[in-house]
């Protein structure tokens, strides 16, 4: 049913404006009869809303809106009149559009995280779940303001990950361009010099295979860029499937290298979530389904959906884990300690915070051996082909000699 903005007023002459989802137009204006309201404006309302529900919102953003969320109501600012607030200085068009909406339903009797639930796009499973048990509990602030530190927390963490694999991609890419300009524009300009060492069969045979790749990339580089596209859309068609997922998943975390720094990843993201779910109320097995999902692992995640069950039979989660073999036995042995002392939550988070770190001193040294390495193989890539062009020459300056 479509959404209607309205603006009416009742018969003490007072205004109000708000959201109704209707049928029609005239089912929304008998709607508004029914509650003593004339409209003065009724409009279906813009896609705005809904086209931004599809699209999703920055962590920053994210971050932004609900720490100055719990700012506002722990000043004692009605919920209403925070959003409002927010809603105007949003820099964000669709996300102020977003937040317009979530007002208009808290106004009309919705719960603030219900309201943030029709927006599946924009606001996660975790947040909706922590507000919802906020908003119960009675500590809707403190709930907020956690969110807010958790999101800022990801989004540092990520950004960690990403600046430091930005300068080895970097000088990938720079590599690969400069090579294939050497391949394809320069080679063919000394091979006219090298017709006769070719017809005396003393071409040296780096030089022949320099020459054959250059006429290949020539003539077919075309095709071959094709093919690469080709076969690129239909490795993300298979990685989207269950079954490429998973293999995807467990390449990245048996991958010698990167795989352990991708496990950590994995393990501190579901143990900083499952252990500020449990902080905040959430039941365990709600928690576990909530944590497994942002594993962003499929190999984990079965890992965690196995404990899960567990649960459910009233055995511990820690056998599951262990059995799994993902899991490190120092950190199966904190879960298990954790589940004994009832401080599971507390766990979990020293848990996540001491990943984290190891996690970011192991790719800080994974990246500063990579440069080098990458520096090593492009030197050499780039002294194969001076050395395929310059052999011939020292040959011919010899015999000439």
């Amino acid at each position: 049913m479509p959404d209607y903005n309205y603006i009416a007023m009742a018969s003490t002459g007072v205004k109000s404006k708000g959201v109704l989802t209707a049928n029609s137009e005239r089912e929304a204006v008998s709607m508004l009869d029914s509650k003593g309201l004339m409209p003065i404006k009724l409009e279906a309302m813009q896609n705005a809303a809904k086209a931004a529900g599809g699209k999703r919102v920055s962590s920053r953003i994210l971050a932004g809106f609900f720490s100055q969320l719990a700012d506002l109501l722990q000043s004692g600012v009605p919920l209403l009149r925070s959003l409002e607030i927010l809603e105007r200085q949003a820099s964000n068009a669709g996300f102020s559009a977003v937040i317009k909406e979530i007002r208009a339903k808290v106004a009309d009797g919705t719960g603030l995280a219900q309201a943030m639930g029709q927006h599946p796009k924009v606001f996660g499973e975790l947040a909706i779940s922590m507000v919802l048990a906020g908003q119960e509990g009675g500590f809707l602030e403190d709930v907020l303001r956690r969110i807010a530190d958790f999101t800022e927390h990801q989004e540092e963490l990520r950004s960690k990950v990403s600046g430091a694999m930005a300068y080895p991609v970097f000088l990938g890419i720079i590599g690969f361009i400069i090579l294939n300009i050497l391949i394809i524009f320069f080679v063919p300009q000394f091979e006219q010099i090298f017709v006769r060492l070719r017809e005396k069969g003393q071409l040296p045979m780096i030089t022949e295979a320099l020459i054959g790749l250059s006429h290949g990339l020539q003539y077919y580089g075309v095709l071959l860029l094709l093919a690469a596209f080709g076969l690129w859309y239909w490795f993300s068609s298979w990685a989207a499937t269950e079954a490429g997922r998973r293999s995807v998943d467990l390449f990245k975390i048996s991958v010698p290298g990167m795989g352990r720094i991708f496990l950590s990843l994995s393990i501190a993201r579901f143990a900083r979530i499952l252990g500020t779910l449990l902080k905040n109320g959430i039941p365990i097995l709600q928690s576990l389904r909530i944590a497994k999902d942002s594993t962003g692992n499929k190999v984990i995640a079965e890992a965690i959906e196995k404990s899960a069950e567990n649960i459910k039979s009233g055995d511990s989660l820690t056998t599951p884990l262990a059995n799994s073999k993902y899991f490190p036995r120092d950190l199966v042995e904190m879960v298990s300690v954790g589940e004994e002392s009832n401080n599971l939550e507390k766990v979990l988070l020293d848990i996540a915070n001491g990943l984290e770190k190891r996690t970011t001193r192991e790719l800080d040294l994974f990246v500063r051996l990579l440069e080098p390495m990458m520096l090593l193989v492009m030197a050499g890539l780039t002294l194969g082909v001076v050395a395929g062009l310059l052999l011939p020459v020292f040959k011919m300056s010899s015999a000439i000699d």
